[in-house]
């Protein structure tokens, strides 16, 4: 999904719009990746977290984007096959002011270790049950009815910490450009999405050429 229109993330026409190019476009998609057309490289290298001897890659996405909600699978699918020495975090966006409570609902799941247990849900939530998910108070009434302690969680929500991962996640979508999710950021160098790639498939093929480029240095 597009930035420029999360400001009508409710439109189903400019979400089906989206997404209908992908098969046509991967036709004529060429096999080899080629920067300026399937990726770009960043003039300015971003930070990355990974040690020594690691290759990052980073998925920006947004609980409420519909096409991060389709890509989970195939995300979940990659990240099992991917080498050893390829570390995979996600980093939630935050493209406005109200996006903020689902960066850090994603930080607390971390923090309490639950991202594996209730990652998908925030996006069955949202995208099954159409619940919005877009306030503090609603987020914390979510959570606490995952079995989570709810003034536990509140307290981290609202904390240092949070505050803090959720302020360097939008450093680091800046830092990549990111101009619409989901996508893909290597190395610190590197970015790809499926605008770039026509399709999300084909951007975790190009991420693939890409973590081998950032391992030749």
């Amino acid at each position: 999904m597009k930035r420029r229109e999360f400001s009508i993330a409710t439109s189903v026409a400019a979400a089906a719009s989206l997404g209908a190019l992908s098969t046509t476009a991967l036709a004529q998609a060429p096999a080899a990746p080629r920067a300026g057309t399937d990726f770009l490289v960043l003039d300015k290298p971003a930070p990355v977290d990974a040690p020594a001897g690691k290759v990052e890659v980073v998925e920006f996405f947004w609980y409420s984007c519909p096409h991060c909600h389709r890509f989970e699978p195939a995300l979940e699918e990659w990240i099992k096959k991917t080498p050893k020495d390829v570390v995979v975090r996600r980093v939630p966006v935050s493209f406005r002011p109200d996006f903020e409570p689902q960066q850090r609902l994603y930080y607390v799941l971390e923090a309490m270790k639950k991202v594996e247990e209730l990652h998908k849900k925030v996006f069955y939530a949202i995208h099954a049950e159409k619940q919005m998910l877009n306030t503090p108070e609603l987020v914390a009434a979510w959570a606490e009815k995952q079995g989570l302690n709810r003034a536990k969680f509140s307290e981290m929500y609202n904390s240092f910490s949070i505050a803090t991962k959720a302020r360097k996640a939008t450093q680091l979508q800046d830092a990549y450009k990111v101009d619409g999710v989901p996508a893909l950021g290597v190395a610190g160098r590197f970015y790809t999405s499926g605008e770039l790639a026509k399709n999300m498939d084909r951007a975790l093929q190009v991420t693939d050429y890409l973590v081998v480029q950032a391992r030749k240095g």
